[in-house]
């Protein structure tokens, strides 16, 4: 079978929302024997045939090549949203901390590596059609995330060209989602102190329709499946991964119960803006500009390359999400934890 049948498989960031799904399913497969999650502070939780190992990719000193050393795969997942006000300490773990990831893969002779990019890799794009993994993956240059995504394509160019025997997959998902993954979320887009109970529908009389604001979601463990697949295949490149339907004001307002009204983007960035400068809101408003721009995916290449569907719909991703916000949801690693407020 492929080169990740039978082996070792390391996974970075694996205690985060991506992470604890793609380590679940690699530790259920039989076909993988062993499984090394590295995150900086290792977790209460032992999935089978799992190991983890402290390391920060952020430090020079993080001894990857050993870690690497005889893995038939690394799936690096490792991402730091925050902080949003300081773009040079994100750039130090999320580009510079997976240049150190390409480079260790390289020097292990790792064969496999597959990398967890982003649709907010791509250019601005349409949203009334959806676009293959052909279209440009230069980013919306003022969104530190999109801006960092779009690096690291270039530099798995350069990675890909120099080492042309390791086999590269890129990851593209939608917005990833899932129960567990509801209090770190709220944390990291919406605030620490945001109330769970106000994604209720009996507290939201309206929803605002912002023009553009039309995205694709994804359930994490659906994304995570199509890691799994990828680490077992031989495939290589790109992949697009979302799920139907797109997300727009009318579905949710159709989930919620609440009334879409037309918001101008300009008093919706406003008000985003306000908060983001006052540290009231961690989110930025320059990722809300990026998500205006994002591109609708078209997904085929998954479907047929690596034999991937995902198992929910967006509605229900989202009516997940919701009800993890509502109770608390989370995981037993240091970011997942869970946290009801409100």
């Amino acid at each position: 079978m492929s080169s990740g049948t039978g082996k070792r498989i390391v996974v970075t960031g694996a205690t985060g929302n991506v992470g604890t799904s793609v380590v679940r399913l690699l530790a259920e497969d039989p076909e993988v024997t062993s499984v090394l999650g590295l995150a900086r502070r290792i977790p209460d939780w032992s999935p089978p045939k799992t190991d983890w190992a402290a390391v920060d990719l952020a430090s020079e000193q993080s001894d990857l090549v050993e870690r690497f050393t005889g893995a038939a795969a690394v799936v690096h997942l490792a991402w730091a949203f925050q902080p949003t006000h300081d773009p040079a300490a994100t750039w130090r773990t999320n580009v510079l901390g997976s240049m150190r990831v390409f480079e260790a893969v390289a020097t292990a002779g790792v064969p496999a590596l597959v990398h967890a990019s982003s649709v907010g890799a791509y250019s601005p794009g349409p949203k009334d059609r959806t676009v293959d993994e052909s279209w440009p993956t230069h980013g919306w240059p003022d969104a530190a995330y999109c801006r960092e995504k779009a690096y690291l394509e270039r530099a798995l160019d350069t990675f890909e060209r120099d080492h042309p025997e390791t086999r590269v997959v890129r990851m593209r998902p939608a917005f990833l989602f899932k129960r567990e993954s509801a209090s770190e979320q709220r944390r990291i887009f919406g605030g620490r102190f945001l109330p769970g109970p106000l994604a209720r529908p009996e507290v939201l009389p309206f929803l605002p329709d912002i023009p553009g604001l039309r995205v694709q979601a994804l359930h994490t463990d659906d994304a995570a499946n199509a890691y799994r697949l990828a680490v077992r295949s031989d495939a290589r490149g790109p992949f697009n991964l979302a799920a139907e339907a797109t997300v727009d004001a009318r579905l949710l307002g159709e989930m919620l119960g609440a009334r879409p009204v037309r918001v101008p983007r300009g008093a919706a960035r406003s008000a985003i803006a306000a908060a983001w400068g006052l540290h009231l809101l961690p989110a930025s408003p320059h990722l809300f500009d990026a998500v205006l721009r994002l591109p609708l995916m078209d997904c085929a290449r998954a479907r047929t390359e690596l034999g991937w569907r995902p198992e929910h719909t967006a509605t229900e991703v989202l009516e997940e999400f919701l009800e993890g916000l509502q109770q608390g949801g989370g995981e037993r690693t240091a970011p997942m934890r869970g946290r009801k407020v409100g």
